[in-house]
């Protein structure tokens, strides 16, 4: 097959876009790497045109080329396409180095035994040193683009193998001095810097003259792997962060420089720092916590280096350089700001905070900055919540929640205010102006008053609830604040008992310092309700939620004025989920006769049988083995009753298990006929079955869902009619359907088997188009071949005949599609294909040991299938 034109490339991006994993597994997954990397050197397609082809190598690389070899492959053949462009300016040579990157990174391919990595490494820094530009790679408009994509590849490279440019930081460094992309470079050295002093920590080695210029790798030369190969340790230089475990890990205490090596570091440095100005605020951001991570712990390397540059960047406007001077404080504390940079700082999160015209993203980021603000000296143990200590409550009016707020930014304004009742619980005993505690009681009233709205949005019944949580989990040892939140829910749940799958769940997150004053005064509210209005559903399911053993007499009243009014399947089972949770309990007084009363009075016989099971199981079995044939556990020990043994088998009855197939299925003789291809299965059985239900599963996405065949009953010897299944393929192509069976075996246990696969070949797929004018059938038919052309595709094959000829093969496998026929030597067939496809033939002139035919199509990817199905068609006769 030739070059594919433009919209044949837009077509077939377009369908592996829609589903990458579905096309790699169709017929023309396996070509589509392949085929990319050979258009890329075709002179027919435009350069845009192979520019999308690249983006689609970046985008999905892993797909592409799946393996190391295959990887190896692809960044070969596109080092080659970039060596063979013409001197002129191209849009083609960054894609092309970006592509040869990411094959090499993703595909695991990058290692000393590599002859890509060979080429591409010397390549990717001489061009960002400038060295290749100009001397038959390119032309010299394209220098500082070419050398910023260079050190963009090297950076991903350098992320993937840590420690892979640790001997070329001296060549960096001098390269950072010259007329250059400065951004690239200081992102590119900050970041093998940082990656050189964590591995050489780890091996316990100084320096060694890494800082200090060197040669350049020559193209194809040795390339020295030693520290890449000690820093295979996963490390991660994008979180802005220096927890405690990465900071033991990372070792870099250990590290003690000698007085020359730590000269040449803060040359180093100092040198990025003093450029960093010229970076954009989010390279600055990454800049700053590189040099942090490297520097933290370093002995004698103090941070006093950063300090110009706080000069600047505590005034900043940026959010990303505020973030990055808040981690370098988190990470050298009093070593680098004063107390009055602290309080500064503090102040002015607060202050920003508050500005009435923030968006909403920066105004959260400045509330999560307050919570996790680094102070130099926190009181209290590590890692205790708690707010800061110059946050006081006169300097945080302005951020107190209101219920006016955006909901996020409510529970973070209610967040700081739990914060400030927990510090503040002194100063309120020995009375003040102002009560946090009471603001926060009156917000939390308002929050439930808006919940308990009937009718109202279900968002402010979620977010009383979020605010709840989170009032417990800040100020779950002050019962001061617990107890008039216990009774504040307890009334919103009288007002509103819809809200009870949120007090359920409320239930299951909450400490004990809650949750056992809150089951109590939800178990009053319930009993003391009477058991008949449109909210019976609700208590039942808060009672299955909170029953135990206290007051089981309340309890048990309750459920015998509710019997009368559960009538319908829902209800009854929710009054005997409540019994399970007291069988549970150990409440047995009293339990038993509501049993007795629900195994005679319900409706339901599902439900009188549930209620005479759990009778039974009260009766027989004392409280240890009731609570483990009650509990959830399915590895429970077996029990000396009985009653076990049964229950076991009647288990085994409701489960469906896994069985050997007991049936075989075949594909019987094919149907062409109707507004779908329909594939006839013919089944045979070994042992009786009943309510057979047959489901079907394509792999991938080229056929819309099957439906399940149903058969009510199969009889080995007893012959059954063929089954019918619809098919309706998205794309004409043979698939491969995962078949499974469920039945009912004699002995009534129902079962399930997985069956062979069943292969859908191209040829099922043949639908006759309606008939012709008896008149005009020549003419229908040509009509048809030519409406096939220009967008679809043409071809010619020789179709072999066996001995019978070509008159036995039309009526054998073509004769349903024939227009026009003039036997023995001349057909016209007509096929159509869903969903929406055709294939024309045209069988003429032909010969003792063949045919020749031609083909059109308007889908051209039926030419393949269909060349292959007409080359068989002779070894089928």
């Amino acid at each position: 097959m030739g070059p594919l034109s433009r919209e044949t490339w837009a077509q077939r991006l377009g369908a592996f876009r829609a589903s990458p994993s579905a096309f790699m597994a169709g017929p023309e997954g396996e070509d589509l790497g392949r085929d990319l990397l050979n258009e890329l050197r075709s002179e027919k397609l435009s350069e845009q045109t192979k520019v999308s082809l690249l983006a689609l190598s970046l985008e999905y690389p892993a797909q592409l080329w799946p393996d190391a070899a295959a990887a190896e492959a692809a960044a070969t053949s596109l080092l080659d396409t970039l060596v063979l462009l013409p001197p002129r300016p191209s849009a083609l040579r960054r894609p092309l180095l970006l592509a040869a990157t990411t094959a090499l990174a993703a595909g695991g391919a990058l290692g000393p035994t590599s002859g890509a990595s060979r080429r591409l490494l010397p390549l990717l820094l001489g061009l960002a040193s400038g060295r290749d530009v100009g001397r038959g790679f390119g032309p010299a408009s394209e220098q500082r683009p070419l050398q910023a994509t260079a050190c963009e590849c090297l950076r991903e490279l350098e992320s993937c193998k840590p420690g892979l440019l640790g001997g070329c930081l001296g060549l960096l460094r001098s390269l950072l001095g010259q007329e250059g992309p400065v951004q690239p470079l200081s992102l590119l050295l900050a970041l093998a810097l940082r990656n050189t002093l964590v591995i050489q920590a780890r091996a316990r080695a100084g320096l060694q003259g890494l800082l200090v210029a060197g040669d350049m790798p020559a193209a194809g030369g040795p390339w020295n792997w030693t520290l890449a190969e000690e820093g295979d340790a996963h490390l991660q230089p994008q979180a802005p962060s220096w927890p405690a475990a990465e900071e033991e890990e990372c070792g870099l205490a250990v590290l003690e420089p000698s007085p020359e090596e730590a000269r040449e570091l803060r040359a180093a440095v100092a040198q990025l720092l003093d450029t960093s100005y010229l970076l954009t605020p989010v390279a600055q951001a990454q800049l700053l916590w590189l040099l942090g991570w490297a520097l933290r712990g370093l002995r004698g390397q103090p941070p006093v280096l950063f300090k110009p540059q706080l000069v600047r960047l505590l005034g900043t406007a940026q959010l990303t350089l505020l973030h990055a001077v808040l981690a370098l404080k988190a990470a050298f504390g009093e070593a680098l700001f004063t107390a009055q940079d602290e309080a500064l700082l503090l102040r002015r999160l607060t202050l920003a905070a508050q500005h009435p015209a923030l968006p909403l993203p920066a105004h959260l980021f400045y509330l999560h900055c307050l919570l996790n603000f680094p102070e130099n000296w926190p009181l209290g143990p590590t890692g205790e919540e708690t707010a800061p200590l110059l946050l006081g409550p006169r300097l945080c009016r302005g951020l107190l929640p209101s219920l006016l707020h955006d909901p996020s930014a409510l529970l973070a304004h209610l967040h700081l205010l739990c914060l400030l009742c927990a510090e503040d619980e002194e100063k309120e005993e020995k009375g003040q102006d102002w009560c946090p505690r009471h603001y926060l009681g009156e917000l939390l009233a308002g929050l439930r008053q808006r919940a308990a709205l009937h009718g109202g949005p279900r968002a402010l019944a979620t977010l009383c609830f979020q605010a709840s949580y989170l009032v417990v989990h800040c100020l779950a040892m002050q019962p001061m604040v617990l107890t008039p939140l216990t009774h504040g829910l307890a009334r919103l749940y009288r007002a509103r008992p819809a809200l009870a799958p949120h007090f359920v769940d409320l239930l299951d997150r909450v400490g004990p310092e809650l949750g056992e004053p809150l089951r109590m005064a939800l178990r009053q509210e319930v009993v003391s309700r009477p058991g008949r209005d449109e909210a019976l559903r609700w208590h039942l399911q808060i009672l299955s939620k909170v029953a135990d053993g206290k007051a089981p007499s309340a309890t048990l009243g309750f459920l015998h004025a509710a019997a009368a009014h559960c009538t319908d399947w829902g209800l009854q089972q929710a009054l005997l989920q409540v019994c399970r949770a007291l069988l549970r309990a150990g409440v047995g007084e009293g339990l038993a006769d509501l049993l007795q009363a629900l195994a005679r009075q319900l409706e339901d016989p599902d439900g009188r049988d549930r209620a005479r099971l759990y009778y039974i199981l009260l009766a027989h079995l004392a409280g240890p083995k009731l609570g483990v044939a009650l509990g959830p556990s399915l590895a429970a020990p077996a029990l000396t009753s009985s009653l076990v043994a049964e229950n076991q088998g009647f288990a085994a009855v409701l489960m469906v298990q896994e069985a050997p197939a007991p049936m075989r299925l075949s594909v019987g003789p094919r149907r062409a006929a109707g507004p779908v291809p329909v594939l006839q299965l013919q089944v045979e059985v070994l042992e009786p079955l009943y309510s057979v239900e047959l489901r079907f599963r394509v792999e991938g996405q080229l056929y819309a869902p099957l439906g399940a065949v149903h058969v009510p009953c199969l009889l080995p010897g007893r012959p059954c009619r063929p089954l019918h299944l619809p098919l309706q393929p998205r794309r004409p192509a043979p698939a491969q359907l995962a078949v499974r069976a469920l039945f009912t075996t004699p002995a009534g246990l129902t079962c399930h088997a997985h069956l062979p696969p069943l292969t859908v070949n191209f040829a099922d797929l043949f639908l006759p188009f309606p008939r012709a004018p008896d008149g005009d059938k020549q003419g229908f038919f040509e009509e048809l071949w030519d409406s096939c052309l220009p967008e679809g595709a043409e071809s010619r094959l020789w179709c072999p005949l066996g001995p019978q000829g070509l008159e036995a093969l039309v009526a054998r496998h073509l004769d349903p599609f024939v227009v026009v026929a003039q036997p023995p030597t001349s057909y016209h067939v007509a096929i159509r294909l869903p969903p929406a496809s055709r294939l024309l033939l045209r069988l003429e002139a032909a010969h003792g040991d063949g045919v020749p035919v031609a083909l059109r199509t308007d889908d051209w990817a039926v030419l393949p299938l269909a060349g292959d199905y007409l080359r068989g068609l002779s070894a089928a006769i």
